[in-house]
């Protein structure tokens, strides 16, 4: 399986914890892991070593000078975002299928479904959290004027037809929009995402792909209790800790942040002993 990250150089342990849970809950699979990167990380080869003791071989892509010059830029969300939307010009020719993943997820159930999922007449393959508040899809909708798309598609979790975007996912056009709407764009990968090729996602339910850990009460209430802490254990595949608090942080209280703490536990154990 190939999987694929777009992180700055702070980000190292939450990769490490990422790729960890993966390890742990998708055992007996062999993972080629690309890494989407400006220059090249301070940590690349202590990185290197540890994706091999996982099975893993990391695989860094340097982008080097992009031209996000007009991009949105700002400490939530740096540059580095934008780097997934042009990922198959970085690839090898060889990779045909990757799996996106932001590094705040925590993947606690097997991914191997979701990788086998065929989506030959599609660009992507995403979840939208929409169901947790139609009014967030209805603003879309007017402030980025595609009305007729139905959903607002989340860019954390992207099962990437990389044979379909070499031959339509153009960089002149991204940058295009980015350069005419750089001051509406307020999720700026999510955004262009949605805008220029949301009419070619494929949706995945966002409770077992991209679970909302700030959101666990309201999905329980969806449900009618049957999305309870029992069934997410059992069924979804990636936590996603959307928003400004993150898991790792020392006084974070979030009902999953315990597990999140002992999975990146476990993979500096795992570092540590190599």
């Amino acid at each position: 399986m190939n999987l694929l990250f777009s992180i700055d150089n702070n980000f190292f342990e939450q990769l490490k914890t990422t790729l960890f849970s993966i390890r742990v809950n998708t055992p007996h699979t062999f993972f080629r892991v690309f890494v989407l990167q400006k220059q090249k990380f301070d940590w690349d080869n202590a990185f290197r070593k540890f994706c091999a003791t996982l099975n893993m071989r990391y695989e860094p892509l340097i982008i080097g000078s992009n031209g996000f010059k007009h991009a949105p830029i700002s400490k939530r969300y740096p540059e580095t975002i934008y780097y997934r939307l042009l990922a198959q010009d970085y690839l090898p020719e060889d990779v045909q299928k990757i799996l996106y993943l932001d590094a705040d997820i925590l993947c606690i159930n097997d991914i191997s479904p979701l990788y086998a999922l065929e989506i030959k007449h599609y660009l992507y393959a995403a979840a939208s959290h929409s169901q947790l508040t139609n009014l967030t899809t209805v603003v879309n909708k007017v402030r980025l004027q595609n009305y007729e798309v139905e959903q607002y598609y989340n860019s954390g979790v992207l099962l990437i037809n990389v044979a379909r975007t070499r031959k339509q996912i153009k960089r002149r056009d991204i940058y295009r929009f980015i350069y005419k709407k750089r001051s509406t764009l307020l999720l700026p990968d999510q955004d262009i995402l949605n805008s220029l090729y949301g009419s070619q996602i494929y949706p995945i339910p966002d409770q077992i792909y991209n679970f909302d850990a700030r959101k666990s009460l309201t999905y329980e209430m969806l449900s009618n209790g049957t999305w309870d802490l029992n069934w997410i254990i059992k069924n979804t595949v990636f936590l996603h800790f959307c928003g400004k608090e993150k898991p790792w942080e020392e006084n974070n209280k979030g009902k999953f942040t315990a597990l999140y703490k002992h999975y990146a536990h476990l993979a500096s154990r795992n570092s540590t002993t190599d």
